[in-house]
């Protein structure tokens, strides 16, 4: 049985969807059979970051409402193995989808996988509540902004208060200038948003490209935090791997 992880963020801006898809393509590559799930209902982003936004046919209420087979809505990532996806829905509101059947969905699905990764929308509403629903495991994305902090808290409170007590940090688009001004450190995001850390990851300017371009960020030659993305993907796998240098 897979472990199904919401990646989720209290505001937007934090990089949640692109590390999404780079720690859905890091599991991918070190073998681990992925499926990566766009929740955000309405306003999907994650098959951009991916690079398969033409290759779309179906998505998860396509399975749901039983016009096509599960295996038949998911798509198989044209480049990486072991790696798929399966789209939101354009045309509905997260409130529209009904929760106990979408967790019955990925319940089914994760006896395909190793780990299913669900891209939660930003903020604390219908869409986070849809993408939590089946998850064991959630990661907090936040940068070092103190308004991100003061959500990331509250993301994580929201997440154990639905029952999700293996809750981690990951530390995203981080300068050491910026800390250096601001006069903090990873350590001081820890303590402010409650939670343990699973990575961190510089600031890459080669990921907004990628994503403008809709190619994998591996594929678009940002390394360095693709190397760092790696990391969070064995050490969610239970290896025991150095942070890195920022």
């Amino acid at each position: 049985m897979g472990v199904k992880i919401v990646i989720t963020s209290g505001k937007g801006g934090t990089g949640k969807t692109s590390s999404t898809a780079a720690i859905a393509e890091a599991l991918a590559i070190i073998g681990k059979r992925v499926l990566c799930v766009d929740c955000d209902v309405g306003l999907r982003n994650l098959d951009l970051a991916l690079g398969v936004q033409d290759e779309v046919l179906f998505d998860f209420y396509d399975a749901m409402a039983e016009r096509v087979e599960l295996k038949d809505a998911i798509m198989h990532h044209p480049d990486i193995s072991n790696l798929d996806f399966l789209s939101a829905p354009s045309d509905m509101a997260p409130g529209d989808i009904d929760e106990a059947e979408f967790n019955r969905l990925f319940d089914s699905a994760a006896e395909d996988y190793d780990f299913i990764l669900f891209d939660s929308p930003a903020g604390l509403g219908a869409g986070f509540r849809l993408a939590a629903t089946p998850a064991d495991m959630g990661i907090v994305v936040a940068t070092a902004d103190a308004t991100s902090l003061r959500d990331g808290q509250k993301t994580v409170n929201a997440l154990k208060e639905r029952g999700i007590e293996n809750v981690r940090l990951l530390v995203n688009r981080v300068q050491k200038r910026q800390f250096r001004r601001i006069r903090s450190s990873v350590d001081d995001i820890i303590d402010s948003v409650g939670a343990q850390l699973i990575g961190v990851v510089s600031e890459d300017e080669s990921i907004p490209i990628a994503a403008n371009l809709g190619v994998p960020i591996m594929r678009y030659g940002a390394r360095y935090a693709f190397d760092q993305y790696e990391r969070i993907a064995r050490r969610i796998c239970g290896e025991r791997v150095y942070i890195g240098k920022i």
